[in-house]
């Protein structure tokens, strides 16, 4: 870093002695010295470009792909279009930096408006932020959202995501929110004798994590009774035949971007959306975008709201979010344009359909059942003997099985499977479940 700095040597021990040290270790003073640097790092020679790409091509080839995907859990395999890489990789897009000039960045400012408004058809409320970094901690800062000062407790669903659950928990911890868990009864939420006065809030997720259908305007309802507000979880894929949380009675609802045109990635990155009612547009944190006239008449973009704890007093914060996954949502903005309403209705159908034909199947197999009653969309758990059993012999194959539950297997099923596919996979289960 030495020669980047724009000081010179004659400056930077003027301003050393201006602060009374003697260089520049001694601003490490206060780090103990078991955790300092003593000497170089163990790092590898220097390697040319060929050898460079030699070594992360030998890394890559170490994954293990499947060309199947029976999995979800929170992360979708499904198709994406050849245009939305094309256009979301475009120069001026992918060098595009936070708008701090918002008046010059009329481009980033209309990329995020457009997202925010995609995502305001989609959830059925009226306002988005910027996006933050995933859905768990999306769901994270809509609890902080609801925090008051004298409601102070939130009910998480235990049919919701682990990992959220697990971020939730996290937030909650540092800013002294209590968090109850409400119990999954026949793979739903129950809120029986968990609301009081001290009730902040209640988060579920639609459709839940053993993929069941929530009755959403029935706990909208007993949530609004006791005073608190409803969070919702949601799985944008499913909102084009689902009908939308705010329709349903939620006052916010987030969720994971990934399944809007985003590949797995193993692992990411991922897009974090959040849409609140009205009454609750100034308590989201990050940036919300507004469309105006200049002073010609002409449409244009500003950023109407900045709830960013670098504009306030940190004490007074309800946010640590300082930045947005702006490609992500980009990128998520890109697909639903050339999905289209019907594009994504026909998504959700096939993904639905495909996961229902799937669960038939598996069930007309000796010993395997659907373990919970309810509708489900894509995802289903079935309980069956020996599951790894199972699932090493799908990977045998090149098909990613269910994820592991208690006892049995959380299957997905998206457009992208074919029949074929599916078919495949059940009689590779029939082999296993008949020796």
């Amino acid at each position: 870093m030495a020669g980047y700095l724009p000081a010179a040597a004659a400056e930077r021990a003027a301003q050393y002695a201006a602060l009374g040290l003697s260089g520049p270790e001694a601003l490490y003073r206060d780090v103990p010295e078991s955790v300092r640097l003593t000497a170089p790092l163990n790092l590898p020679p220097p390697q040319s470009e060929l050898e460079v790409r030699r070594t992360l091509e030998a890394l890559a080839e170490q994954n293990l792909r499947f060309r199947t995907i029976l999995r979800g859990a929170g992360a979708y395999d499904h198709y994406i279009p050849a245009a939305v890489s094309r256009i979301a990789s475009k120069e001026e897009f992918v060098t595009a930096y936070t708008p701090y000039q918002a008046e010059i960045s009329q481009g980033v400012l209309q990329s995020i408006f457009e997202f925010q408004t995609m995502i305001c058809e989609l959830t059925g409320l009226d306002a988005v932020n910027a996006s933050v970094y995933d859905g768990a901690s999306a769901a994270a800062e809509a609890v902080a959202m609801c925090r008051e000062r004298k409601r102070t407790r939130a009910v998480v669903s235990a049919a919701a995501h682990p990992d959220v659950i697990s971020t939730i928990r996290t937030y909650s911890f540092g800013a002294g929110t209590e968090v109850a868990a409400a119990p999954a009864e026949n793979g739903v939420t129950d809120l029986t004798g968990l609301l009081d006065e001290t009730t902040a809030c209640v988060y579920v997720q639609q459709p839940n994590f053993f993929g069941q259908l929530e009755d959403l305007p029935a706990l909208a309802a007993q949530v609004h009774a006791a005073g608190a507000r409803l969070i919702v979880g949601v799985n944008p894929a499913a909102l084009g035949v689902l009908e939308s949380p705010g329709a349903c009675g939620a006052d916010i609802a987030v969720g994971e971007g990934q399944p809007l045109g985003l590949p797995l990635s193993w692992g990411g990155p991922y897009l974090g959306f959040m849409a609140a009612s009205q009454s609750l547009m100034r308590r989201l944190p990050g940036r919300i975008v507004g469309e105006t006239r200049d002073s010609r008449g002409e449409r244009a973009f500003v950023l109407t709201l900045q709830a960013r704890e670098q504009h306030i007093r940190r004490e007074k914060a309800s946010s640590n979010v300082c930045s947005n996954e702006a490609l992500c949502a980009l990128t998520a903005s890109v697909y639903l344009s050339l999905m289209g309403p019907d594009g994504l209705r026909q998504v959700g159908e096939q993904c639905h359909a495909k996961a229902h034909y799937l669960a038939a199947e598996l069930c007309r197999l000796p010993g395997v059942s659907l373990r919970y009653p309810g509708p489900f969309f894509h995802e289903f758990v079935t309980d069956l003997p020996e599951p790894q059993k199972v699932l090493s012999a799908l990977e045998s194959r090149g098909i990613l099985g269910g994820w592991p539950v208690e006892g049995g297997l959380l299957w997905c099923a998206t457009e992208k499977q074919s029949r074929a596919e599916l078919d495949e996979a059940v009689s590779i289960v029939k082999e296993v479940l008949d020796r």
